[in-house]
Formats: C-alpha cells, structure tokens, sequence
C-alpha cells in the first residue's frame, strides 16, 4: 500500500536527505583519506589515538553511504524491515560519530605530542632518508617554519657542511641557501607549534561541519520513522 498525502511530502524529503548522506559519505571519506595522508607523513606507525582516527572517519563514511543504499532501497518499496534497518544503522552512526568527536577532542593533545616526537625523530633521519627530506622540505617551505620548537634544532643534526640548515628553512628558497645563513633570511619559527596552530584555527570549521552532518543524519531518522510509522499503518488497514 502506497503512501500518501503529507506521508508522500516526507517520503521525499527522505530522498533529499539521502542524497545529503551520501554527499556527506564521501566528503567523510575525503577527509578521512586526507587525514590520513597528513599523518602518515608525520606520525610513525602504530595503533595510536591519532592514527585510528581517520580509519574510523573513513568507514564511517563507507558505512553510512551503504546505509545510505539501504535507505534509498526501503524507501522506493516502501519496505517496513529495510526502513527499521535503515534507522538503526543511521542512530548507531551517529553514536559513533559523538564518541568520535569525543575522543578527538580528549586526544587532541595526544595527537600534537606524537606530531612533536615524530617530527623530531624524522628530522634525525633527514641526512639519511630521501623520501623523509622531501616531507620535512614540502612541510617547511608549505607552513613557513624550520625545526621542530624552531631552527636551532637543526643544529643537532649532522647535516653537511656542519651548521647549515635545509635549504627549505630559506625565505627565498635557492641552491645552497641554508649554508652560511643569515638568520634573517630563513624562517625561525618551529614547525610543531604553526603547524598546532593551523590545526586548531580549523577546529571549528571541522567542529561545525560535524554537527551539521549529525542535524542532518537525525533529520534523516525522524523522517525515516514517520515513514515506517506510515508503513506500519498501512499493513493494520491491510
């Protein structure tokens, strides 16, 4: 039996917000890939608080985009048993989504700690690892900084000649410019603490972007009820 009346508005309404929750999928599992990319070029390996994070982002995403099929598919033939799975699915997301958010919030300085020490640690293999100069030159020149706390870190290093910093510490970035520098030709501030900064001015745009996410996802649910309460009613008459 087909719904009708103000139950076919909200039927439709469901369609436009499942659309939003695959938008909000993928955009989930950009970030999540993103996330990820950033980290593993400056955290090392390991189950650690700041690298199961963007795992979690990522399969949330995957999972609500699936959810999302399931959703579509329940609300086309007005399936009572695939709707009462949608809404389950879609309450425990947003679960996740919460503790998520919570735990981000709990490890967030966690997070700058591992970004601190790994920095560090990558920085001593600078002379050694091609690939890891690359990083540290691309993150140096990007955000404008040298070192870990600032540029004197680099003079623990055994780079060649002695005393120089990488050629990524230049303000105006040339062949050589890191030997027999002048200090003002080359950024002192340390990477950690811009890099923690540029982390946190981003906190509320992330912040407001997961609650919008979460007010759509509960919209969803409301919606998707009234449509399984309208199901439901259906088969009573029937």
């Amino acid at each position: 039996m087909a719904v009708e009346g103000g139950m076919r508005c909200v039927k439709i309404l469901l369609y436009v917000f499942l659309l939003a929750f695959c938008a909000c999928a993928v955009g989930l599992i950009v970030v999540g890939i993103g996330a990820q990319l950033v980290l593993s070029q400056t955290i090392s390996q390991g189950a650690t608080p700041g690298s199961v994070l963007p795992v979690v982002i990522i399969a949330v995403g995957a999972f609500l985009f699936l959810v999302a099929i399931v959703g579509c598919c329940g609300a086309c033939k007005e399936n009572y048993c695939l709707m009462i799975t949608f809404v389950i699915f879609l309450s425990l997301i947003v679960l996740v989504e919460v503790a998520a958010a919570i735990a981000g919030y709990v490890f967030r300085d966690k997070v700058m700690s591992e970004f601190n020490k790994d920095f560090r640690q990558q920085m001593k293999n600078y002379p050694k690892q091609n690939q890891t100069a690359l990083i540290l030159d691309r993150m140096q020149e990007n955000f404008k900084c040298c070192g870990a706390a600032n540029y004197t870190d680099w003079e623990t290093i055994l780079l060649e000649p002695k005393g120089r910093v990488p050629d990524s510490c230049c303000v105006n970035v040339t062949q050589g410019c890191g030997i027999n520098y002048n200090v003002k030709e080359i950024y002192t501030e340390g990477c950690v603490e811009k890099i923690g900064f540029w982390l946190r001015s981003n906190v509320l745009v992330v912040a407001a972007a997961a609650l919008g996410i979460a007010f759509v996802e509960v919209l969803g649910i409301v919606f998707a009820c009234c449509l399984v309460k309208s199901i439901q009613s259906g088969y009573e008459v029937m």
